[in-house]
């Protein structure tokens, strides 16, 4: 179904001149403007990508208590996905990193969603859907080891964000929200941070993940040890996940962004 025709159906009272396309890496979204305020609309992702549905979505929002940390979900119907949209105040930039610990802590002491996080079964995933040419032995080696070792154990199991970034952090005042939920699921603390800092320097990093340590009363050393055990998991999941997106777009700056990843991966292989 068209957007428009969904619009008619569920919600006459849109504006159709106030229907305005917002780009975004994953995929693009849609700003309705209604009379009583602003709705954002996504429509499910084509090609498909694993572990990625608007019932998922929307399971995820409708949990949320308070509903304050991410957008309230609106509908779920023939293919569209309508929630709250988020105003505010968007940076280059992270936040003051208590907020964005504080911020973590209380997303991650929500009720679980009820499906996991496997980064083993993306990893698989995103090398099989990557373009020939590009599936090297280096990285084919990077995935062989990492699924020897096999994921680590959770060090605490939580409901996950897993696309935390300035992009998708919304101020308002002094509250911190959060944007595209698509890639949610339960999983491993640790992960979450870990895919944190990849954005970060070493020194915010150490402060972020000592924040959170405080916040959720978890030893800052076991912390870090556990952050630093799916390091390697993160670097190459988002390597791969550009590699992915290249092939099913032809956006070169997926291939920019995948190129420069496996330069980080390599430099960060060296410190691990």
């Amino acid at each position: 179904m068209t957007l428009d025709v969904l619009l008619a159906r569920h919600f006459p009272a849109a504006d159709a001149a106030g229907v305005i396309s917002v780009a975004g890496l994953s995929s693009g979204s849609m700003r309705i403007r209604l009379p009583d305020g602003l709705l954002a609309a996504r429509q499910a992702p084509v090609p498909a990508m694993p572990g990625v549905t608007l019932s998922r979505q929307y399971r995820a929002l409708k949990r949320l208590q308070p509903a304050a940390i991410g957008p309230r979900p609106r509908l779920l119907a023939d293919g569209w996905l309508l929630s709250e949209w988020i105003a505010g105040e968007q940076s280059d930039a992270f936040p003051p990193l208590p907020a964005l610990a504080r911020l973590l802590y209380d997303l991650h002491h929500q009720p679980l969603y009820g499906w996991p996080v496997s980064v083993s079964g993306l990893l698989e995933h995103y090398w099989l859907a990557a373009h020939p040419s590009r599936r090297s032995p280096g990285w084919l080696r990077k995935l062989k080891r990492l699924q020897r070792r096999g994921e680590p154990r959770p060090l605490r199991l939580a409901p996950l964000h897993m696309d935390v970034h300035p992009g998708n952090l919304i101020r308002q005042g002094q509250r911190l929200r959060l944007i595209d939920w698509e890639y949610a699921g339960d999983g491993d603390v640790a992960l979450e941070l870990a895919a944190l800092i990849s954005g970060m320097s070493a020194g915010e990093a150490q402060r972020l993940v000592t924040h959170y340590g405080v916040q959720a009363r978890l030893d800052s050393q076991n912390l870090a040890r556990q952050v630093a055990r799916w390091r390697p998991w993160v670097g190459l999941l988002m390597a791969s996940w550009y590699e992915c997106r290249w092939r099913q777009t032809g956006q070169q700056q997926f291939i920019q962004l995948a190129d420069d990843a496996w330069r980080h991966l390599q430099t960060e292989e060296q410190k691990w």
